[in-house]
């Protein structure tokens, strides 16, 4: 991870999501990526470690990164939730988010505030630049912090794969724009941090990555 910089995960619910929580190291302010099943295991680690959450951001808004949204903001009312302006509605709509595929319908309180590519965000850990990655889903964000060389990737790429495209709203040419213009374009230092399975690097998948080659 970058120098300084501390990124907690934690492997939650029937589909291992990784959610994060992010700070520098020693700081008590920090932010946290997604809320899957299951996320009274981030509440328990805030509250253990004392932490203050600033905001919970959502990579994107499929039923394993937001079912967890209410269980956040419970035990901290009023945290700002941020999520791109394509995806606001999906987390009110449990067929849009696919719960409804699943038998387990699941809503998130609307979000305070809709992410736009390109935006700069003053969050723990300096200046995160929204990046507008979809074709897993319309909205799917990385937020990446250049000083740091970390980037959280939601579901777009992972380490030797890539999100999945099969689901309504998915388009793989989409996401292969998205992992060649956005993630490929990256220094390839940065430290890919997805929503499944382990970290990686740009480099890596540029490399070695069997779906989208660089």
């Amino acid at each position: 991870m970058g120098s300084g910089l501390s990124v907690q995960s934690f492997t939650l619910g029937p589909f291992a999501t990784n959610c994060y929580i992010v700070r520098e190291q020693g700081a008590s302010e920090c932010f946290i990526v997604d809320a899957s099943f299951e996320s009274e295991e981030i509440v328990a680690a805030l509250g253990r470690e004392k932490l203050t959450p600033k905001a919970l951001l959502l990579t994107h808004a499929h039923a394993d990164h937001i079912a967890g949204v209410g269980t956040i903001l419970r035990a901290f009312p009023g945290l700002p939730v941020w999520i791109h302006s394509a995806e606001e509605g999906w987390l009110l709509d449990p067929e849009a988010n696919l719960s409804a595929l699943g038998g387990m319908p699941v809503t998130a309180p609307p979000a305070d505030r809709t992410l736009h590519d390109g935006e700069n965000l003053d969050l723990p850990g300096g200046t995160w630049r929204v990046l507008h990655t979809p074709g897993h889903s319309p909205g799917g964000i990385t937020l990446w912090n250049k000083e740091r060389g970390v980037a959280f990737v939601g579901d777009a790429i992972f380490a030797g794969s890539i999100g999945r495209t099969d689901f309504p709203g998915c388009s793989f040419q989409q996401l292969e724009r998205s992992i060649r213009e956005k993630i490929y374009a990256l220094p390839g230092e940065t430290r890919c941090y997805p929503g499944h399975g382990p970290a990686t690097t740009v480099n890596k998948e540029r490399m070695s990555n069997p779906y989208v080659r660089s």
